[in-house]
């Protein structure tokens, strides 16, 4: 299975670019699978192949806000999901993990 994001600045409408992401994954603590960084329409899809399990984005948010000298609340935004097991039943294929993303407030959700 593949995951990508997508980040949107809500306070200015725009695509949230240049934002560090990483993706963990859950074993007994959390390991990092592969980083990145969003590109000019905010997105980032990963290269890794996600086996069943929980996992985390991790965005680095406090750093996109400072480099445009907005003050925020969120140091990093960390979304944690689980990706199921296909045979019992759960969608495969792809997970999206969409932020819409504001100095002080932030919302997720299971795209497409």
């Amino acid at each position: 299975m593949t995951i990508s994001t997508h980040v949107l600045d809500a306070s200015l409408g725009i695509p949230g670019t240049g934002i560090s992401v990483t993706l963990s994954r859950l074993e007994i603590a959390w390991l990092d699978v592969e980083s990145g960084v969003t590109d000019a329409d905010g997105r980032h899809r990963f290269l890794a192949d996600a086996a069943p399990g929980t996992y985390c984005l991790t965005f680095g948010t406090g750093a996109y806000f400072a480099a445009r000298a907005v003050q925020s609340f969120y140091p990093e935004v960390a979304v944690a999901f689980t990706i199921g097991d296909p045979a019992g039943g759960t969608p495969s294929g792809h997970y999206h993990v969409p932020l819409l993303l504001s100095p002080f407030a932030y919302s997720t959700y299971r795209g497409s």
